[in-house]
């Protein structure tokens, strides 16, 4: 059944922060210059779609997006490699050359074109927003089917698994910004129609395939950021009681299983990326944070006896998100500092609590900082990403 068609409301951030991101911007020529130059080479890039790529998915279809896992490598003491050993926090050069890569540029692009548009309403930057959303969701040539049926493959091992869904991710602030997409002739409401509906037919995948089921059941960021984009595919195409029954079934029984009562995070502590994955967990649960206020549901403040709070665990991080303490856990490659920003909008946002808008205003660089992550991924180098 087709979507309704009318204006998305805002997902994830209140209004007042996209206006204190468009007044900031402009109050500052230096960073709205940055921003037009990210628009502009956004509007240089015509096509961005993951039919482009040398060769298709294992099915043969180039409409199938596919991804190989970025901790495994060829196995030294085999002839022909097979089958890849896990290396955790190093990444096969390998994974580069896959729709993830496509798709996180595609996002970042798009971010930029309606970010500036938002900034400036002169010249085409909306208009080829749209001409990208279309391209990757829509037009019959060169949309993605609605599936992660082959993400983050293993050669010798499986041709996808469930925790790849983690590689849609930036799709929850991309469904934000186009909240803020202005409708014009390149992107019209039958569009965002058609939009709707690609998401609930994703959503539907992920809450039906085997796929989808194991990544519900893991108990790190990759259980986390499944509740994420559930709860805002769910919440986008108008499917409030598929967000709130995932909020309510799974989200408050993670903070419970995920955040110590120090407010540490004991799955994201074990890793090579420990930094790096203890603040991409909270940006998930942050935004699970902001989608249950649509459901008067109060995540930052739940806590049981042996668990601490989304709100404990933010302080339990302030003092080396903001360089007072030194991180003594592993991180074996660089962090990428838009990451804290974000995470502390959210929680400024959320909470109300002074702490984290002064952390926010200590640590951000730019003013859309607060709403977007114009350089996508847990790390910033290109050797580095989630897992």
């Amino acid at each position: 059944m087709a979507t309704s068609v009318s204006t998305p409301r805002t997902l994830i951030h209140d209004d007042s922060t996209w206006l204190a991101f468009q007044s900031g911007t402009r109050a500052r020529p230096e960073s709205a210059a940055i921003l037009k130059a990210e628009a502009e080479a956004a509007l240089a890039q015509k096509r961005i779609t993951l039919v482009d790529k040398p060769k298709p998915a294992p099915s043969g279809d180039l409409h199938d997006y596919v991804s190989q896992a970025p901790y495994w490598w060829p196995d030294p003491a085999q002839p022909d490699g097979l089958p890849y050993i896990r290396r955790d926090g190093e990444v096969n050069p390998e994974y580069h050359a896959s729709d993830r890569t496509t798709m996180e540029q595609m996002c970042a692009a798009l971010s930029a074109l309606v970010l500036h548009s938002k900034v400036d309403g002169t010249g085409d930057h909306a208009h080829h927003a749209g001409r990208l959303l279309r391209g990757w969701f829509l037009d019959p040539a060169t949309r993605m089917n609605p599936h992660l049926r082959y993400a983050q493959r293993i050669p010798g091992i499986c041709d996808g698994r469930g925790i790849g869904i983690i590689d849609t991710n930036a799709l929850c602030l991309l469904l934000e910004t186009v909240t803020h997409l202005d409708f014009n002739e390149d992107w019209t409401p039958a569009h965002l129609a058609g939009l709707k509906d690609w998401f609930a037919a994703y959503l539907d995948w992920l809450l039906t395939s085997d796929h989808g089921r194991d990544e519900c059941n893991e108990h790190n960021n990759h259980g986390t950021w499944y509740d994420a984009q559930v709860a805002c595919y769910a919440l986008f195409c108008g499917r409030d009681d598929v967000a709130r029954r995932q909020i309510t079934q799974f989200s408050l029984d993670r903070i419970a299983r995920q955040i110590a009562p120090d407010g540490s995070q004991p799955h994201e502590l074990a890793r090579t990326l420990s930094f790096s994955y203890s603040t991409f967990n909270l940006i998930g649960f942050a935004l699970l944070a902001r989608i249950a206020r649509h459901f008067e549901i109060d995540l930052w403040r739940h806590a049981t006896r042996e668990s601490g709070s989304l709100i404990a665990a933010i302080d339990w991080m302030l003092p080396f998100l903001l360089g007072e303490r030194s991180w003594t856990w592993p991180q074996i490659d660089t962090y990428n500092p838009t990451l804290a920003p974000l995470l502390l909008s959210l929680a400024a946002q959320g909470t109300g609590e002074t702490r984290f808008a002064h952390a926010y205003d200590a640590l951000a660089q730019n003013p859309w900082d607060r709403v977007a992550a114009l350089k996508p991924g847990v790390r910033t180098s290109r050797q580095s990403r989630p897992r």
